[in-house]
């Protein structure tokens, strides 16, 4: 499993990389940057074990590539709504980055409320006599969303997603506050421009 998992550390790398560059040229051309911070990881044997076991599939190489999108996970978190989808578009006209799939949480949140952005992509890494492209997850969302993802992700944990209905309704009324903050957040934005 060694190699596999090198592959996976170079695409990481390769996708940070490209991420850095996007912002910062983003941030050169419009004179400040929309985003908060980036984080990413690479899943565990472990957990990648665990995660191909619930879903009924055999712990190989073949299963792990085909089955899972998410062994690397790249969070960018930004200020604002609009930002979100600044940054969406940005990744998607990357000529090193291929969008394989799209997931519009805000426009259509899972039942628990849960909000953000989550593109599928294909990363190139360059290894000897060959370029293989490896998938990628990156979520896109604002500093609001990622407080309710944190909280929609330590609750899920806790109940092993069978989470009680009464939980379940104060999760969505108090999601519909966070997206009602992220909408005001961006009213406040549209203000401060004027003043630019």
């Amino acid at each position: 499993m060694g190699d596999f998992y090198t592959k996976y550390e170079y695409a990481k790398k390769m996708l940070e990389t490209e991420l850095e560059i996007l912002i910062h040229s983003f941030e050169e051309k419009h004179g400040y940057t929309p985003v908060e911070h980036v984080k990413s990881r690479l899943k565990s044997m472990t957990s990648m074990k665990k995660k191909l076991e619930e879903k009924g599939y055999e712990f190989t190489k073949e299963n792990m590539e085909k089955h899972m999108n998410d062994i690397i996970g790249v969070r960018v978190v930004v200020s604002f709504l609009s930002d979100v989808y600044d940054i969406v578009s940005l990744i998607s006209h990357s000529p090193n980055i291929i969008v394989k799939e799209r997931k519009d949480y805000i426009a259509n949140p899972k039942e628990t409320g849960y909000t953000s952005y989550h593109l599928i992509v294909l990363v190139p890494v360059y290894l000897e006599n060959m370029v293989e492209y490896v998938q990628a997850e990156i979520q896109v969302r604002t500093v609001a969303m990622d407080f309710w993802a944190s909280l929609d992700h330590k609750i899920r944990y806790k109940f092993h997603e069978s989470i009680p209905e009464e939980v379940k309704r104060e999760m969505e009324e108090y999601s519909k506050d966070i997206q009602e903050l992220d909408k005001k957040m961006y009213y406040l934005n549209q203000i401060m421009s004027k003043y630019q």
